[in-house]
């Protein structure tokens, strides 16, 4: 659905009942300036672009501590975890 800006403004809850069915484009001289959507498809969003900001945090730092990360699993191999040799009492 799009509506104009004023449109938007004097029929606000028509407006956001119809953006719990589908995303409420209001235009603004002559362009869309904003999306008006329910807080479910913004949860979704939010959701979605955090996966994103995190594969990406993810690789960044595999990335940037590459050789402290090799030097990790290359004490790993040769000498295993500290606690292989604790006890359980």
């Amino acid at each position: 659905m799009q509506v104009t800006a004023t449109e938007a403004k004097n029929r606000f809850g028509a407006i956001c009942a119809q953006a719990k069915e589908g995303p409420v484009f209001v235009e603004k001289d002559g362009r869309i300036d904003t999306v008006i959507v329910s807080a479910k498809q913004f949860s979704a969003l939010q959701a979605a672009s955090q996966t994103d900001t995190l594969a990406q945090r993810k690789t960044q730092f595999e990335h940037s501590h590459r050789a402290w990360i090799a030097e990790q699993n290359e004490r790993f191999e040769a000498h295993g975890l500290w606690c292989d040799d604790m006890r359980v009492w």
